[in-house]
């Protein structure tokens, strides 16, 4: 996905390492949901284990990780692959693969509900590549995000729900999250600003973002190999080379909706921190190409 404004340039919000294909909790009652009489209960912890002991649509069970996702690229529309790729549920080869959305433009969904505003915001900072709709590329991002999480379940929202509720509150929730994550300029006010002349070191990148956030966000690259290119050559460092995205971790508190996470460093589960170059002055961090602001 692209963005035609600045900084911001893509973002899959959240994200767990599986997908239902349906209600996660067959039978669950739609009465009697009403979380803030419960005590909010931090994802991932051994209180959200069972979801027999507590409210699944006020505590997030079915995993609970999320992942916040931004995105630099240099000219908008320059990549036609969703990401993350692979198009799978885990983002890996062996996971599960994310069919196409091949349900009605999402867009329409969030009009009749009166949320013009978040449609509009969406418009701007949420954009499909070249070769989609948005409607249809938000409703791929709903079909393999939302659908992971027990909070979501239409039954959450009562007897009174209202069709696609569920579908603007994740919406209004990826969107909540995104904003308080002012990447570039947690960068630009640490002197790291985008450059065709410059190189920076991986720290130059870690120290001011883990500060921002509080815990060790992932920090992506792409572009050619370290050890591949005429500067690096003979080296050992095979990370890549240009700064293209940052992922950060969250446990959340009670529904995700709530919008209040927790925190956590990106290699909480044993990943790695990044795959980009270690090597001092190996890493740019490019200005964005002229046109692809407005």
């Amino acid at each position: 996905m692209a963005n035609t404004r600045r900084h911001i340039a893509a973002f899959a919000p959240l994200l767990f390492a599986q997908q239902a294909l349906a209600g996660l909790y067959p039978g669950l009652s739609n009465l009697n949901h009403t979380c803030s009489l419960v005590d909010p209960v931090l994802s991932c912890s051994a209180g959200a284990s069972d979801p027999r002991a507590v409210d699944t649509c006020c505590t997030e069970t079915f995993g609970g990780l999320v992942l916040a996702t931004q995105f630099w690229n240099t000219y908008t529309g320059f990549d036609t692959t969703p990401s993350p790729t692979p198009n799978t549920t885990t983002g890996t080869p062996e996971g599960p693969p994310v069919p196409a959305w091949r349900g009605a433009d999402i867009g329409t969904f969030l009009a009749p509900l009166g949320k013009l505003d978040l449609l509009a915001w969406m418009n701007e900072h949420w954009v499909a590549q070249p070769g989609w709709r948005n409607g249809d590329f938000w409703g791929h991002e709903f079909g393999k995000h939302a659908t992971c999480y027990s909070s979501f379940d239409v039954e959450c929202y009562g007897p009174g729900y209202r069709e696609h509720e569920e579908v603007a509150d994740f919406f209004e929730t990826a969107a909540a999250f995104h904003r308080r994550l002012p990447t570039w300029s947690w960068l630009e006010a640490s002197g790291v600003r985008p450059s065709n002349a410059s190189t920076f070191s991986l720290g130059d990148f870690a120290r001011p973002l883990t500060q921002g956030f509080g815990a060790i966000p992932y920090i992506g690259c792409s572009g050619p190999k370290y050890n591949t290119t005429e500067a690096g050559k003979g080296s050992t460092d095979a990370g890549y080379t240009v700064i293209n995205e940052i992922w950060y971790y969250y446990h959340v508190y009670g529904r995700v909706q709530r919008q209040q996470g927790l925190a956590v460093d990106a290699n909480i589960t044993g990943g790695r921190l990044t795959n980009c170059a270690r090597t001092p002055g190996a890493l740019h961090y490019y200005e964005r190409t002229a046109g692809s602001e407005v």
